[in-house]
């Protein structure tokens, strides 16, 4: 297997994309933060001081994905043609779940955008609750989906 993120001598370099095609590309990633009683309280019924826990996570996964190749050093910038964060609360297991779709029209996958919007917006919850609780868990951050480019589609 080659490795296409070194050089001859090993150096780390970012991939040349220049000779393919701009496709549709799309990606879903997901993760979970488990929470106490008192946060998934607060949270539901918008009680947290800092403000709306959800409402002010969203936005901050989709700027995660706008900043991707920010953090991470041999990631393409990409022109994203959108970016949505959606969440699935399980009240009973006091557990959020956070879904980031990205998608563009480009050279390379946005897999690494929907994987940072996800845990930026996971983050955002921790940080917006810590004063409740500190005892939060992220966890499962994963790739869901990914299709177009080269290699197809993924379902995990």
């Amino acid at each position: 297997m080659e490795f296409s993120h070194f050089d001859e001598q090993g150096n780390a370099v970012m991939v040349d994309v220049s000779s393919k095609e701009n496709t549709k590309r799309t990606a879903t990633a997901q993760g979970t933060i488990q929470v106490s009683p008192e946060v998934m309280a607060a949270i539901l019924q918008k009680k947290v001081r800092k403000g709306d826990v959800l409402t002010v996570a969203q936005t901050a996964g989709i700027m995660g994905t706008k900043r991707t190749p920010d953090l991470i050093p041999m990631c393409h910038p990409l022109m994203l043609t959108n970016a949505a964060v959606t969440f699935k609360i399980d009240e009973e297991a006091n557990a959020i779940t956070v879904f980031c779709t990205a998608s563009t029209e480009g050279k390379t996958g946005v897999e690494m955008e929907a994987l940072t919007g996800a845990a930026t917006a996971l983050l955002t919850i921790y940080d917006m609750c810590k004063a409740i609780d500190k005892r939060m868990v992220i966890s499962d951050v994963h790739l869901v989906v990914k299709e177009g480019g080269k290699s197809g589609t993924f379902v995990y």
